[in-house]
């Protein structure tokens, strides 16, 4: 069999993406034949070498698994975490280990993919494949249409323009002073949306994510789960 890259290996396996793969290995947190490596650009033949994380054996399994999660507040986006928090993982409880496809931050409900593919990780979340994610978000105050507009076009966050985007006023709830928009976007950058509307000096008082591509959680209780088709899978890719 042709070897891999070691943090490919540990992604196919379900340990953790191909990015937070290579933070483990550059931790020391994953051994091959018994030894610690570091370097990234270490190769494994899967069919003869014993790879160890954490100091326990990986034993690669092919049955990809797909799943969609409605994800409630208070829970972090991560397989373990420091803090001991509540995380995504002990709302799904399968017999395989998967990890998040990209992020959720705490404070932010909605649609959540999990798997043990990879690959599949990589190319949903790499910028050039574009994934529309839909989000719901829930504003203190008004909003004009010159700051939906400056929305729409980018605005500057951390440094850098954001990629256009579509937002639509959903409803303006008068005697709460609140106001309830939807937002588009096909970038993932840490807490976008949050960071967007600050720009414009809006509060972000509630945020959900009810779509992923053409998959939505709108008919999904809050905490429940449940697989993705392969139709469903096949239309992210």
């Amino acid at each position: 069999m042709e070897k891999i890259r070691l943090q490919k290996f540990l992604a196919e396996c379900g340990i953790a993406s191909r990015r937070k793969a290579e933070e483990y290995i550059i931790e020391g947190r994953v051994k091959v034949n018994g030894k610690i490596q570091t370097e990234l650009g270490t190769k494994i033949n899967p069919e003869v070498d014993k790879v160890y994380f954490d100091e326990e054996l990986i034993i690669k399994n092919d049955e990809k698994v797909y799943i969609l999660l409605n994800k409630p507040i208070g829970y972090v986006t991560t397989v373990k975490d420091q803090f001991n928090r509540d995380t995504v993982m002990d709302l799904v409880k399968i017999d395989k280990k998967v990890v998040p496809v990209g992020r959720l931050d705490m404070y932010t409900s909605g649609a959540l993919i999990l798997t043990n593919d990879g690959d599949f990780v990589y190319k949903v979340t790499h910028p050039k494949h574009e994934v529309d994610k839909t989000y719901n978000v829930t504003i203190k105050g008004d909003i004009s249409i010159d700051e939906i507009e400056m929305l729409r076009k980018g605005v500057i966050i951390d440094g850098y323009k954001t990629k256009s985007a579509k937002v639509r006023i959903l409803k303006k709830v008068e005697d709460k002073n609140l106001t309830r928009i939807e937002v588009i976007i096909h970038e993932g950058r840490n807490r976008q949306i949050r960071k967007m509307f600050k720009s414009i000096n809006k509060s972000v008082v509630a945020l959900h994510r009810s779509k992923i591509g053409n998959i939505s959680v709108n008919d999904m209780k809050i905490g429940k789960w449940r697989y993705l088709s392969q139709d469903e899978v096949n239309s992210l890719l």
